[in-house]
Parts: structure tokens; C-alpha cells; sequence
């Protein structure tokens, strides 16, 4: 996997420091929504924990971590962007989309009508794992992801999804 590009706030001291002035304050959180989407983009992961000292929140050059009401600012910022949701109810452990699960289950839906998923059945596995998703945006996406959007698709009546045996699938239309 190559480097992670920060970006040049997270080498200023003050960004792991919520401002007090509104209008800068805001401005951070931005940052850091893009910060945090790129970065679990790249690692293309999920789950986040906002009591671990990753190094999204910890610069070990500048000795500087964001404290943990920081984090949770930068959570519910991400929040209410659509990019990011609680998973429990402490709201320490949190789901982040690099794109809102709108954007998810369009890719998705697009991408099962270019390949000719229509009136077929495909587990959620294949969705995000299998030989047809290879080189999609969302290949190896978290499973939980892919559901969650899978269930937009279904209440805008695009999809159905299916329980059989041990397996979810849906059936795209």
C-alpha cells in the first residue's frame, strides 16, 4: 500500500486543537472530514474507534494527538455530512463512508445494471468480494457498508434483499 498523503494542516501544531472561533472551528472540521474520508479511503476501511490512537489522530512528529472530544467532533461533523454513523450508542465506535451511502448504493445499482446483474440473485459477498466487482470503488468494501446501501436500493424499490441459509443476497430490478 503506498504512503498516505497528509495533507499540509496536519503538520500544524494548532489543527489537533479544536478552535474556539466558530468560523475557524468549522473551517477544521472540514479539513478533517476530508482528512478522515480520504484516509480510510486509502486504507480502505470502515471501523473506527475514537479511543485508539491511530495515526489519523496522533502526529508522534509533532507529539500532538486531537483528545478524544475532538474526535467525537470530528464524528458528528462527518455525521452530518452523511459520511459517518455511530455504532454504538457511547458513540466511541463509528462507520465512516468515503461516500455517503446514497452515492454507495448508486454505484452499486449502476454498476449492476452495466454488468448485467438485473433479475439474478448475487450474495453480498460477491457484491463486495467477487471476480464481477474487481477494479468497482467499492471491491472489498465492508460488508456492513454495502448492506446498508443495499437497503436504501431496496426501499427505492431497485433491489430486494434475501436471507437463504447463512447467506444474505439480493436480487437487483
Amino acid at each position: 500500500m503506498a504512503d498516505f498523503d497528509w495533507p499540509w494542516e496536519y503538520n500544524f501544531p494548532p489543527f489537533f486543537t479544536l478552535q474556539p472561533n466558530n468560523e475557524t472551528r468549522t473551517r477544521q472540521l472540514t479539513v478533517w472530514n476530508n482528512l478522515t474520508r480520504n484516509y480510510y479511503k486509502h486504507r480502505n476501511q470502515s471501523s473506527l474507534d475514537i479511543n485508539e490512537d491511530s495515526p489519523l489522530f496522533c502526529n508522534n512528529a509533532l507529539k500532538r494527538r486531537l483528545p478524544t472530544e475532538g474526535r467525537l467532533a470530528v464524528m458528528e461533523h462527518l455525521q452530518g455530512t452523511g459520511h459517518a454513523a455511530p455504532l454504538d450508542k457511547r458513540r466511541t465506535n463509528w462507520q465512516v463512508y468515503w461516500h455517503t451511502l446514497d452515492e454507495w448504493a448508486k454505484i452499486i445499482y449502476d454498476w449492476s445494471q452495466r454488468t448485467g446483474q438485473t433479475n439474478s440473485v448475487c450474495t453480498i459477498y460477491e457484491i463486495s468480494n467477487g471476480d464481477n466487482s474487481v477494479g468497482e470503488e467499492f471491491h472489498e468494501l465492508d460488508q456492513d457498508v454495502v448492506l446498508k446501501a443495499l437497503k436504501l436500493l431496496e426501499e427505492q424499490g431497485k433491489c430486494e434483499l434475501m436471507l437463504f441459509d447463512d447467506s444474505q443476497g439480493v436480487k437487483f430490478f
